[in-house]
């Protein structure tokens, strides 16, 4: 069965009505990104860091996939996808996608400051003073600014052994996972679908400059149709 490996990032989701963080002066809802997603800004405000992924997650309960990641879990019928995302929203899960790698980690789990393979599922806000097992307070399971990617060695070996590689909706100028592209098998055929692609075509790389829930649901059932 051939291994279809699929990065996402930000535009997939957008696309549901998620906010991108980012605005275009660089700032994540009226904040400096140091404020609110890095270590410095953890320990110099807990409370406006909690209180700031509090908000996105209230958000994320609120939204549904789109036909982006419902087609992307359609695929399953006929290969073995693995989707690498740098989302930290569960929206491919919900659309059925079974096998998903979280770069950045899960908006909808906490973790211990004290153990970072404490992990909890949490969908409710964290508080300043919610503490783990061994009272220590606990913190959003997303990787800051500043912080190790955990889960990037993973995301190495799966995007080695693909027989394909499609790229939606994300910029690929963020490092590490900018550069997974280049870390997949030799001539494999690489899919990039988004609105405002910042590369160059080449051989075996084809630029869709279209929105996922437009062009996603189209290459999935031309996939599946061959």
């Amino acid at each position: 069965m051939k291994k279809i490996v699929v990065l996402t990032g930000a535009g997939i989701s957008a696309e549901s009505g998620i906010k991108t963080f980012r605005d275009a002066d660089g700032l994540w809802e009226g904040h400096d990104v140091m404020e609110v997603a890095s270590p410095v800004g953890w320990q110099k405000n807990q409370e406006l860091v909690l209180d700031f992924y509090n908000q996105r997650r209230k958000q994320l309960l609120e939204v549904q996939p789109n036909k982006a990641h419902f087609a992307l879990a359609e695929l399953e019928q006929k290969f073995d996808v693995e989707i690498i995302t740098q989302n930290v929203d569960d929206l491919h899960e919900r659309a059925g996608s079974t096998k998903v790698t979280h770069l950045h980690g899960e908006l909808l789990k906490a973790r211990s400051t004290f153990d970072e393979d404490l992990v909890m599922d949490w969908k409710k806000d964290i508080c300043v003073g919610d503490f783990c097992e061994y009272n220590h307070q606990l913190r959003p399971h997303v990787v800051w600014f500043g912080e190790a990617v955990p889960m990037f060695e993973k995301a190495v070996q799966i995007t080695s052994q693909a027989t394909m590689l499609i790229v939606i909706g994300t910029s690929m100028q963020i490092y590490p996972a900018a550069g997974l592209v280049s870390l997949a098998p030799e001539g494999i055929p690489v899919y990039f679908i988004d609105p405002s692609p910042n590369i160059r075509e080449s051989g075996n790389l084809e630029i869709i400059p279209e929105k996922a829930v437009k062009e996603v649901p189209f290459l999935v059932a031309e996939l599946l149709e061959k």
